[in-house]
C-alpha cells in the first residue's frame, strides 16, 4: 500500500482544482481528482519517481506531471516518510512564487 499525506494546502489544491473543472464538466473534474490521486500513490511507492527541476526551486522537491492531464503536477518531498504531497499546481501558475510561499 502506497502511504502519503496531503499538506493542507495540497488539499486546497486539489478542491480548488476540481471546483473550477466541475464548473464545467462534473465527470472531467472527477477523473482529474482521481488521476491526482493516482500520481500520489505512484510517487509515495517510489519517491524519486518523479523529476527535480531546479529551474523552479533549490529545495529537495519533486515534480510528478499527470500522464493523462500533462496541465497539472504533483509536487511532494520525496525525502519524507511518509511522502508529503506539498502541492498539486497546474504548469501555467508561477509555480517558484507558488513554492516559495509555502515552503
Amino acid at each position: 500500500m502506497s502511504v502519503y499525506v496531503l499538506t493542507p494546502l495540497a488539499r486546497s489544491d486539489i478542491f480548488g482544482i476540481w471546483s473550477y473543472l466541475a464548473d464545467r464538466n462534473e465527470d472531467a473534474a472527477d477523473r482529474v481528482e482521481r488521476a491526482v490521486y493516482e500520481a500520489c500513490a505512484f510517487v509515495a511507492e517510489a519517491p524519486l519517481r518523479g523529476h527535480s527541476r531546479p529551474d523552479l526551486t533549490n529545495r529537495s522537491l519533486r515534480f510528478r506531471t499527470l500522464p493523462r492531464y500533462p496541465n497539472y503536477a504533483v509536487v511532494y518531498r520525496p525525502d519524507t516518510v511518509p511522502v508529503q504531497i506539498v502541492a498539486v499546481i497546474h504548469w501555467k501558475r508561477q509555480i517558484p512564487r507558488l513554492l516559495r510561499q509555502r515552503l
